[in-house]
């Protein structure tokens, strides 16, 4: 069962990196102006963040089992809607369905998989997902930019919408085992909201997830425009972000892993955060391509280390009860962090250099922070 709902983290992870390389060209293909490709790319994130929500408050009151068939379903419709498109705002409404739905499916399969995994091995557990979060960063962008190239942008999402609608019909016969054993367990009490955000362990998993993205979000903008300034063309930038993922991925997958088990989350978390803030000090001073491909090394091990932990340490500070609700929240953090990452760099109009440096200060506060410690032991 666990593998099965590895397999669709995958996917729900592949589609959002598809989109990555081919959205601004195919709003601009249609005829959007700059302020409607923008709008376009972000949108998703945006409607993403409102569906991560949902998720988890449904989660929690129907079980993981219905939503996470919803969000496949309803996900894999909303990708062939891409073929009807001839307008930019059409192509807005379809990226807010898209991202609203598709937001059902991450916090439905991490609670699913959370409380099918023991405690004493969910560091594990949370690096081997990180393991299929980081292959499909490698694959995605590749699969649909020279696919895209060859044919068109919503035929690479017609591929998506296959897999999708697929998942959906196999995962009500592979799961349907697990959720008949868990309707007869008790329904569960209402808990505020405010628990989790008055919660020491979730606020700084929150955080976590947020800086995690947030860090990325700067990477995507940035780092293209510093691999042009030293004089570089685009393929440098695949091949750094192929690097940071494949660095990733093996600390994801190395007996490494079991360091996230044996260690607290809290430190291996400042630990992965201060390795992305001094890789990207380490690219706003780099000069040559060879210093770039160390500080992107760097990053790479920094964040094989973050995601394992802001899951370790969302699970170990929530009860089964409540951990759709905090994936929910987790995962709106997320994307978040996506969009302010970029969008906030450009509002404060930083350049090239004094923008990684600014995002490097702010990831080395954040680890520091995360250290501090709480008064008591909080449980959500």
């Amino acid at each position: 069962m666990k593998k099965f709902i590895y397999v669709i983290i995958f996917f729900s992870f592949f589609d959002l990196f598809t989109q990555l390389p081919v959205m601004s060209t195919y709003a601009e293909s249609l005829g959007a102006s700059a302020f409607l490709t923008g709008l376009a790319v972000g949108m998703y994130s945006l409607s993403n963040t409102f569906g991560n929500i949902i998720s988890g408050f449904l989660t929690d009151r129907k079980g993981p089992f219905i939503i996470l068939i919803v969000g496949l379903l309803t996900t894999g419709l909303s990708l062939t809607l891409y073929n009807l498109i001839e307008e930019p705002i059409a192509l807005l409404i379809v990226r807010f369905v898209h991202g609203l739905v598709a937001g059902f499916i991450v916090p439905a399969a991490f609670t699913f998989l959370a409380n099918a995994t023991e405690q004493e091995k969910r560091g594990k557990g949370s690096a081997i997902s990180g393991a299929f979060v980081g292959i499909a960063a490698i694959i995605g962008p590749a699969f649909s930019g020279i696919l895209a190239s060859r044919t068109s942008v919503p035929f690479v999402f017609n591929i998506t919408a296959s897999f999708m609608l697929l998942l959906g019909i196999l995962a009500f016969f592979i799961l349907k085992a697990n959720q008949e054993k868990s309707e007869k367990a008790e329904p569960s009490t209402y808990i505020p909201i405010s628990v989790f955000f008055n919660n020491t362990g979730t606020v700084k998993a929150f955080l976590g997830a947020f800086f995690l993205m947030f860090s990325q979000g700067v990477i995507a903008y940035l780092l293209p425009l510093k691999v042009q300034s030293l004089g570089f063309d685009s393929r440098l930038s695949g091949t750094l972000m192929s690097t940071f993922g494949i660095i990733a991925v093996l600390v994801f997958l190395l007996p490494t892993n079991r360091i996230f088990d044996k260690v607290n989350p809290l430190k291996t978390l400042s630990f992965g955060i201060s390795l992305m803030g001094i890789s990207q000090l380490l690219i706003s001073q780099a000069d040559s391509s060879s210093l770039l491909y160390v500080a992107m090394a760097c990053y790479g091990v920094g964040f094989g280390f973050l995601f394992p932990s802001v899951n370790s340490l969302l699970i170990d500070s929530t009860t089964a009860e409540v951990r759709g609700k905090a994936y929910g929240y987790f995962y709106a953090f997320f994307s978040l962090g996506v969009v302010l990452g970029s969008s906030l760099l450009g509002w404060l109009s930083l350049g090239i250099i004094s923008g990684f440096i600014f995002t490097g200060i702010v990831l080395l506060l954040f680890a520091g922070a995360i250290l501090i410690p709480r008064k008591r032991p909080s449980h959500a």
